[in-house]
């Protein structure tokens, strides 16, 4: 199965980090620019970073200077350092890609947008 695997959410306190991983997974030749989006309670999904295949990085201002994304094209896995944790970081965050290369069951190649099944982050004291 073709997806993309993301771990790493949980519990932290205001201030503190955690480090999310997201990982492609199945039959996979190719990882276009993959980001992280993010979803609050009540309030709409909202892009937090990206990351181009030859790893450029922009990011949403709320988290300029806090956060980090990178990726390892060697494991088709992209990562979200998240430093000084607000409260307001609480959110369902999900990874994405925009075009990934798969291969089918049945021998043929499709371009596919992937999303990550979300990981749960509390920043909370």
């Amino acid at each position: 199965q073709v997806q993309l695997v993301e771990s790493g959410g949980g519990l932290v306190q205001p201030g503190g980090s955690l480090r999310l991983s997201c990982a492609a997974s199945g039959s996979i030749f190719y990882v276009n620019t993959m980001g992280w989006y993010r979803q609050a309670p009540g309030k709409e999904r909202e892009l937090v970073a990206t990351i181009t295949s030859g790893g450029g990085p922009n990011y949403a201002d709320s988290v300029k200077g806090r956060f980090t994304i990178s990726r390892d094209n060697a494991k088709k896995t992209v990562y979200l350092q998240m430093n000084s944790l607000k409260s307001e970081d609480t959110a369902v965050y999900y990874c994405n890609t925009d075009r990934a290369l798969v291969r089918t069951p049945e021998g043929t190649f499709r371009n596919l947008e992937l999303w990550g099944q979300g990981t749960l982050v509390t920043v909370s004291s």
